[in-house]
């Protein structure tokens, strides 16, 4: 559980920006977001390639351009 104590006097935005910075460092969404579904292990695997197929291919693009 992530807990951001508020100081006296700050900010309620200072205090949510603190927070989502911790989330962040958790990566508890993007866990949330992964487990919504089942992705079997052969689709994580084409994604992920497709993903450093598409990286690579812009780092070529950023060299020659």
């Amino acid at each position: 559980m992530i807990f951001v104590q508020v100081k006296d006097n700050e900010p309620i935005e200072r205090a949510l920006k603190r927070f989502k910075k911790k989330i962040d460092r958790v990566k508890t969404l993007k866990e949330l977001k992964n487990r919504r579904y089942y992705t079997k292990p052969s689709i994580k695997r084409r994604e992920e390639k497709q993903r450093a197929i598409y990286r690579q291919h812009l780092q070529q693009q950023e060299m020659n351009g």
